[in-house]
């Protein structure tokens, strides 16, 4: 029997955010708004339970794992450290990154891992107003207009870019120092831009290479296709059957035809270039709500169940 969506709703229970009525949760995922998620997460995390965070407020932490599923599903392992630091027994808290940083770290990573150390990464985007959240921008605001400006977006994209693509430290290192070692050799500069483009984050890249002769433009392309993630090799439900797209057409990605691919898991790559700045450049595409969001906090959650890395609640 069908249930009307009212009485579905109606049943539903809504919970003030406090520890003691999730105690029976394996695990919990936190979509809240930075204002409050901070405190809240803590809460949780000391309450010994298991969280995947969309906020910003933990991301930098120095024993927080900033993980995009299908670019760094290894710092998950740091999980055991962190109860370890922090007395916990089942509990962690994992983030995913900012929705513009999720797109560039999947190509960035296929690159670092296939030829080595990047030496420079120049980034611009052009957001969709769905990254904003509700209500987002005006419509007087942003229809026949381009917004030069997204509070605290570039900052997040250089940062975050150095934690993903780095190392998790050894048990002996991390007693000493935080659990991760974000990427020294690596500079990063982002230009973020808001469009009048419903969802879709798309972002024009050029990329240094520290080994020269740089790779080919045909080297970098068999590399994109080939890339492999852990979610596939595990078997995670979400995981999509590329982690990277490379579009044939030279007007693609767009971000109406390319959004959805694989479940907008996927980033999609195209206009692969030499680059008379850099060494290439290229345009991707990443779902902003999707593997920039929501999709990268369940497929975390996939990965770290597929590890055996959550422990259910007794």
């Amino acid at each position: 029997m069908n249930v009307p969506y009212t009485s579905a709703v109606g049943s539903l229970v809504v919970q003030e955010c406090n520890p003691i009525h999730f105690s029976e949760c394996d695990i919990i995922f936190s979509g809240l708004d930075s204002s409050v998620a901070g405190d809240v997460e803590s809460a949780f995390l000391k309450a010994d339970l298991a969280i995947f965070s969309n906020a910003k407020n933990h991301r930098m932490g120095g024993n927080i794992p900033l993980v995009v599923p299908t670019a760094n599903a290894d710092h998950l392992d740091a999980i055991v450290q962190q109860r370890q630091q922090l007395s916990l027994q089942r509990g962690f808290l994992v983030t995913n990154s900012n929705c513009s940083t999720s797109g560039l770290v999947v190509v960035l990573k296929a690159l670092q891992d296939a030829f080595g150390p990047l030496s420079a990464v120049i980034v611009q985007t052009m957001q969709a107003i769905s990254g904003a959240g509700y209500p987002g921008v005006s419509s007087l605001d942003i229809l026949d207009n381009v917004i030069p400006y997204i509070s605290g977006e570039e900052d997040k994209m250089e940062v975050e870019t150095l934690k993903i693509l780095g190392q998790v430290r050894s048990t002996t290192e991390s007693q000493q120092h935080d659990l991760f070692e974000p990427l020294t050799e690596t500079k990063v500069s982002a230009t973020c831009n808001r469009v009048a483009v419903v969802d879709g984050h798309t972002e024009c890249v050029s990329v240094k290479f520290a080994r020269q002769p740089a790779p080919s433009v045909e080297e970098i392309q068999r590399v994109l296709t080939a890339y492999k993630c852990d979610a596939q090799t595990l078997g995670c439900f979400s995981a999509p059957l590329a982690p990277i797209c490379v579009a044939q057409s030279p007007d693609r990605p767009q971000p109406r035809l390319d959004r959805d691919i694989h479940g907008g898991n996927a980033v999609t790559v195209g206009r692969i270039r030499p680059c008379p700045v850099l060494d290439v450049k290229f345009t991707l595409l990443v779902h902003n709500t999707v593997l920039g969001a929501a999709g990268s906090g369940i497929l975390n959650a996939e990965l770290a169940v597929a590890k055996g890395l959550v422990r259910p609640a007794q």
